[in-house]
């Protein structure tokens, strides 16, 4: 029987947008026209990959694995199988291998609960971050007035020698509103919320559909 990459959702299509924004990565292997993502998080993120995992059934690879990180750090990763659509999503979102942002960016509530869960942080009350340091400055302006197209309003704001997006003040409720129904319970607190289970200790034992995940703490 013949293991075939499923065509992706709309809702799959708007959580690897969100994660290539952040923390994932599509890559080729040389030699290979199709492309596939890495997602890769700290191990006290354990629940948040899961949660990419299942949504991602039908063109995930193996189980989510904890490895070494750097130093004495625990990360969890998976991989998704080689897929045309990935190919296509790497040609728009990369040159020579470097993430950029694609000038007719679209965005939509999926994708900036994604976004927001990989790489949204809240300071305090009115501090409401996107850590887009990784961005240049030109690639970071597109990102603004595609939250703009949203009703977010957001500005440059700069952390040491780089550059952020801050949201206004004014935007902060709305961009809750816009993400709370896909935040998952562990990233609650990101947007003011307790989750019922934190991320105080992670599982030592987790069921995934039909898998199993075992971690090496």
């Amino acid at each position: 029987m013949v293991n075939t990459v499923e065509r992706l959702n709309q809702f799959q299509k708007s959580v690897i947008i969100g994660t290539i924004l952040g923390d994932g990565y599509i890559r080729i292997v040389s030699g290979r026209q199709n492309a596939f993502l890495e997602i890769n998080h700290s191990v006290s993120q354990t629940e948040y990959v899961l949660w990419k995992y299942n949504v991602l059934k039908g063109i995930r690879a193996g189980a989510p694995k904890v490895r070494n990180g750097n130093g004495k750090r625990k990360a969890i990763r998976f991989y998704t199988r080689q897929s045309s659509e990935l190919a296509e999503l790497k040609s728009i979102f990369y040159i020579d291998n470097v993430k950029v942002i694609p000038h007719d960016l679209q965005l939509d509530s999926v994708s900036l609960a994604v976004w927001f869960m990989d790489d949204g942080s809240r300071c305090r009350e009115s501090d409401v971050y996107l850590n887009t340091q990784q961005f240049d400055i030109e690639s970071q302006l597109i990102l603004i007035r595609a939250l703009k197209k949203l009703g977010l309003d957001a500005t440059l704001n700069k952390d040491k020698q780089y550059f952020r997006i801050r949201f206004l003040k004014k935007s902060i409720p709305k961009l809750f509103e816009l993400i709370e129904s896909t935040i998952i319970p562990s990233m609650k607190y990101k947007i003011g919320l307790e989750s019922v289970e934190t991320t105080r200790r992670s599982p030592t034992l987790i069921t995934l559909d039909e898998d199993i995940v075992r971690s090496s703490q």
